[in-house]
């Protein structure tokens, strides 16, 4: 269920009291600041009102006054201490959460990047793990850190979000709550030195907290909750026999930012269109281990990984004529969609007669196929 959210949430309340494995509520902002934590702590109140086992797994303050006031009387599991470095660093204690086995448990920034050495490199695993363990989550995080998003948001901000979050942990959430303020609501908190220390709030204001790029990252929080309630209504009347219906393949090369690009475009087409979704990378003798660079098959791997990672069954061949070789799985595998990559700039004719992505383009209408062709600029 998506919704705005209300702090004592009966409709969440019904599924934590009915469910085996664990529940997941996500709240979703465009931004730091709009007030996520500070409202999975007033469920959290609400819910241990109601006689809910709730617990406090990681919440990060910022020091924010009222954050603070509202963790007061809650059930903390302590941090875990992790050495790192010569640095004593602070992590959520999974196991002391295992082991007190709450009914529900709060785990802020579902983003973070755990510290080296840790049973999972990312928190949103320590979250999954917990689900798994039938331990109900509240979480939270803000939309610049969705993976398909990651260079949609680049565009907008200037800035590459390094922590993310597949989208496949979104989809696993019973409800996604937008936690919406509005622009000049979120700039006077910033300015009133309410998300970050006065010392800060000049360089935010020139640069991530511009009001144009709070604008756009606003819209896509909108829309992707916007989203997720459409595909839980899609998913609610799709009887099994429909499911996957669309089959999506999407093709790469080794033009690292291009791939990224083209893979979480698919991701999201795949999503949208509740697609069965593959995707092809031919590898060419002319890229072989022996003749492309560590960095450019560090990039590869990296790009096959993120397909992986976004719900794609990756396929990787061999052959000479990759365009055969696309027009070969499409057939074989009655794909419906074909995702390419064109570059954009100057010479488009030279490009279309030349390039691998024309090429593929002119085999698959040739061969009068029922499969439409999307185009990614890069």
């Amino acid at each position: 269920m998506v919704s705005g959210g209300n702090a004592a949430d009966g409709k969440f309340l019904e599924l934590i009291r009915h469910a085996r494995r664990g529940k997941f509520k996500i709240y979703i902002g465009l931004a730091a600041g709009v007030g996520k934590t500070y409202r999975m702590l007033q469920e959290a109140h609400a819910l241990l009102a109601q006689g809910v086992d709730v617990v406090v797994g990681y919440v990060e303050t910022h020091n924010r006054k009222e954050t603070v006031q509202q963790l007061e009387g809650l059930p903390v599991i302590p941090r875990k201490a992790v050495f790192y470095k010569g640095r004593s660093l602070e992590e959520m204690d999974v196991p002391a959460i295992l082991q007190r086995h709450p009914e529900m448990v709060v785990v802020d920034e579902l983003a973070h990047t755990n510290v080296p050495g840790s049973a999972h490199e990312k928190r949103w695993q320590d979250v999954v793990q917990l689900l798994e363990a039938g331990i109900h989550v509240i979480s939270a995080v803000n939309i610049q850190h969705l993976e398909s998003l990651n260079q949609q948001v680049e565009k907008i901000t200037g800035v590459e979000v390094t922590e993310r979050v597949p989208d496949s942990v979104l989809r696993l959430a019973d409800e996604v709550v937008n936690i919406d303020l509005t622009i000049p609501e979120l700039l006077e908190r910033l300015q009133a030195g309410k998300i970050y220390e006065p010392a800060k709030v000049e360089a935010a204001l020139k640069n991530f907290f511009q009001k144009d790029h709070l604008l756009q990252l606003r819209e896509l929080a909108l829309r992707e909750v916007a989203n997720q309630l459409e595909r839980q209504i899609d998913t609610a009347h799709i009887t099994p026999d429909r499911r996957h219906t669309e089959k999506l393949l999407t093709c790469i090369g080794t033009n690292a930012k291009g791939a990224r690009e083209i893979i979480r475009k698919s991701a999201r087409l795949a999503d949208r269109y509740h697609a069965e979704w593959y995707l092809l990378y031919v590898q060419t003798s002319r890229e072989t281990s022996l003749n492309i660079n560590l960095a450019t098959q560090r990039h590869l791997l990296n790009n096959l990984q993120l397909a992986t990672e976004l719900g794609a069954q990756v396929l990787k061949v061999k052959a000479e004529d990759v365009a055969e070789e696309v027009l070969r799985e499409v057939n074989e595998r009655q794909i419906t969609l074909v995702t390419l990559g064109i570059t954009t700039g100057s010479f488009w004719q030279r490009w279309w007669r030349k390039s691998i992505t024309g090429e593929i383009i002119s085999r698959i209408t040739a061969a009068n196929t029922e499969t439409d062709i999307y185009l990614v600029n890069y």
